[in-house]
């Protein structure tokens, strides 16, 4: 389905939606969504990815299948 039919399709669910407390749980999704990404990185989050990378360029890798079993 193409993305401009679908976002017309939920402006139609929305326009026909009566129940104040719907709507405003709809809103405050659509907002957490939007301001989600935009939310910078921490400090911390920033470095882990960093450390990521360098392992990965050295060759340090592990299946995913592996990695799962370790954070299970």
């Amino acid at each position: 389905m193409e993305i401009q039919t679908t976002k017309i399709e939920l402006l139609k669910l929305i326009l026909s939606i009566e129940n104040p407390a719907v709507l405003q749980k709809i809103k405050t999704f659509l907002l957490d969504e939007s301001e989600g990404y935009l939310m910078p990185l921490t400090n911390v989050e920033k470095q882990e990815i960093e450390l990521g990378i360098e392992q990965l360029e050295r060759g340090e890798r592990i299946a995913f299948s592996e990695f799962l079993a370790k954070v299970k």
